[in-house]
């Protein structure tokens, strides 16, 4: 079994910004790597079947590289400490999917099959649940109290994000900042909690771990707003899933909120509708996407999605000038660029 994150290439020069970013931190990656195959290992064969379909379909491995890198701009060295934590992200990442696609009933993830199509809703969930308790032990071993309060409490907040909603589906008029804790729950959080702990395996907490945590919690408000943009973008290819599944699930996203907002009463009778999966029909999704652009409902959210991307440079300039920082404020552009 074997773990590769889609990264490195085979260009001799890193082209983009993420292998820019992974040129800076590849040993200590590959320290990673070996983590996950080691720690997913268990007599029972679903269990490392399951993660290496997974870890293994093509993930950028964003999280744990904006750990690495966060603990590399704090204190400009990289040791066990950090290679577990970050090892610990990526399986609460993991099982998060998991988790995810069993309760919006996925049929891919990253471009496959999701994972609940090959072996069943319950050993996804169960394969989950491992993948977290693994995450868990993984903290342990990074030594500090600290770490695993973050990372435990924001393992909390991404269950409550999920909630959030789900309780939320259907409803069309969902207020924008209900929306906006929602993505902040259920993305941002570990985005956050990956670069701040990250900076504590090198640096006291203060001002630097602060910085990075607010760079964290915007990348990742940024990431998902452009995930919810390429929803109803026709980009199945760089999405990794079908288009429009968020709306046929009946998923409130930034996009629909400006839609509906923008479209006047005829369009807001429509998005009531065409949200609740019970009255929802085939050529609604069609219409979805008619409104959605006629309203330039996508570009609005990739414009929200940008000021969130600078907001997270803004952070960074607070550290020190160094390789790393400037690769994770390319980032920051990156995951915005990535729609286009």
């Amino acid at each position: 079994m074997a773990f590769n994150a889609d990264i490195s290439g085979n260009n001799a020069v890193p082209e983009t910004p993420m292998e820019r970013l992974y040129s800076l931190i590849s040993e200590d990656m590959e320290a990673v790597e070996r983590l996950l195959v080691e720690r997913a290992a268990s007599p029972v064969s679903t269990i490392p079947d399951m993660s290496s379909y997974i870890i293994s379909a093509g993930g950028k491995r964003l999280r744990p590289m904006i750990t690495l890198a966060a603990a590399k701009a704090a204190g400009g060295r990289i040791g066990q400490p950090a290679h577990c934590l970050a090892a610990a992200v990526e399986f609460i990442h993991t099982a998060t999917l998991l988790h995810d696609d069993v309760v919006d009933e996925s049929e891919l993830r990253r471009g496959k099959l999701a994972a609940k199509k090959v072996w069943g809703n319950s050993a996804s969930i169960l394969v989950g649940d491992f993948l977290f308790a693994r995450a868990f032990t993984l903290m342990v071993e990074t030594h500090s109290m600290r770490i695993l309060d973050i990372l435990s409490n924001a393992s909390c907040v991404i269950a409550e994000g999920e909630v959030r909603q789900l309780a939320a589906l259907g409803q069309a008029g969902l207020p924008l900042d209900e929306y906006m804790a929602i993505v902040e729950a259920k993305t941002a959080a570990l985005f956050e909690a990956a670069a701040r702990a990250g900076s504590l395996t090198n640096t006291p907490e203060g001002d630097e771990s602060a910085a990075l945590g607010e760079y964290g919690r915007r990348l990742g408000r940024a990431f998902q707003l452009v995930d919810d943009a390429l929803d109803y973008g026709g980009l199945t290819d760089k999405l990794g899933k079908s288009v429009g599944d968020d709306f046929r699930e009946g998923k409130l996203t930034l996009p629909v909120l400006y839609a509906r907002e923008r479209g006047g009463p005829e369009a807001q009778k429509f998005w009531d509708r065409a949200l609740n999966v019970s009255t929802q029909t085939e050529d609604d999704l069609d219409i979805a996407i008619e409104q959605i652009r006629v309203t330039g409902a996508v570009e609005a959210s990739l414009d929200t999605a940008r000021r969130e991307a600078e907001m997270a440079k803004d952070a960074l300039a607070r550290l020190p000038k160094s390789d790393c920082a400037d690769a994770l404020a390319d980032i920051a552009d990156f995951c915005v660029d990535r729609a286009y």
